[in-house]
């Protein structure tokens, strides 16, 4: 059975309500729920086309348990194709994803996400949609050391899975960006193991990223017992495991970035190797070979070649962390 509830997350100034649809599928068996949801960052949007064909894939009658679904987590943020909400209507947190669990009585984001959590926490598994930058490789993330979590990775089926480390095992980055107030983070902390699948590109609906999330769902599913698998075995994952949020090569100064020929996304690459350089466009001079620093999968390349001093250029995974 299927249902498709509209529900008020907050206000605005003028009173006008803030609503997302939740979408609910009632398998005929008991068994356990699943929460999805899509578009926490409003220009993240495949993992909203995802849940539309998951919606229009799913048999019903062989589904055992609930799956409950929100393909538009952060209506503001979808309407101004943006990554946060604009300052106006929330200063003090602009990004969903830094507030979880929420606050019933705090700040815009922090109500969207207390609303939210009504149905996510609650559950036994989360999946939580999002989308990487044009350069950056589909992978999932999870946190390090989880092994219910890396299973949960595994059987959405992205090639390469990216373990996260949390709070004092991670680096300065963890605390700077405020990485504990992240919805897969809140939900792992609280008992539920959640997955983040990115999946590559953002404000364009790019069907390979979108079939990895479609088949992914079913994965989980499968993984879960929801549903049976096509051959009764579920397919064993043969990927990539590596380290999230470290490996980044900036750029020394502004100019332009102009990526080595052969240098592509997904590939193996050696501390040393040689992938571009920046040079300034009105002297023409050099002022960065950008090299890789370690061993590892390249899973970013900054595409957009006009760069600022601090900037990631490229991003590579460390391997074998686990």
């Amino acid at each position: 059975m299927h249902t498709a509830e509209r529900i008020t997350l907050t206000r605005l100034p003028s009173g006008v309500p803030v609503e997302t649809t939740v979408h609910t599928y009632e398998g005929d068996e008991d068994g356990p729920t699943l929460y999805v949801q899509a578009a926490q960052h409003g220009r993240e949007i495949n993992g909203t086309e995802v849940l539309r064909r998951f919606h229009e894939r799913l048999d019903h009658d062989e589904l055992r348990g609930t799956v409950v679904a929100v393909p538009v987590a952060d209506p503001l943020t979808f309407d101004h194709v943006s990554y946060t909400t604009p300052e106006v209507l929330d200063s003090v947190n602009p990004n969903l994803n830094r507030v979880w669990p929420g606050d019933a009585d705090g700040s815009l984001h922090q109500r969207i996400a207390a609303r939210l959590w009504e149905y996510a926490g609650d559950a036994d598994a989360i999946v939580d949609l999002h989308t990487g930058s044009p350069d950056m490789l589909t992978h999932t993330v999870y946190l390090k050391g989880d092994a219910e979590c890396r299973a949960l990775a595994e059987a959405f089926g992205a090639d390469l899975l990216l373990a996260e480390a949390a709070g004092d095992d991670a680096d300065t980055e963890w605390s700077e960006r405020n990485f504990g107030g992240k919805f897969r983070v809140a939900a792992t902390r609280e008992g539920i193991p959640s997955i983040t699948p990115e999946l590559a590109h953002n404000k364009q609906l790019v069907e390979p990223a979108i079939e990895t999330g479609v088949e992914g769902m079913f994965g989980v599913l499968e993984h879960m017992g929801m549903l049976d698998s096509g051959d009764g075995d579920g397919k064993k994952w043969d990927g990539t495991v590596a380290r999230n949020h470290l490996g980044r090569v900036k750029a020394a100064d502004s100019g332009l970035f102009l990526v080595d020929d052969g240098v592509e996304l997904g590939q193996s690459i050696s501390s040393g190797d040689h992938l571009g350089r920046v040079f300034d466009p009105t002297t023409y001079e050099v002022l960065q070979e950008v090299e890789a620093d370690r061993d590892g999968i390249l899973y970013s390349v900054a595409l957009e070649s006009t760069v600022t001093a601090g900037q990631t250029l490229v991003g590579v995974a460390l391997l074998d962390v686990e």
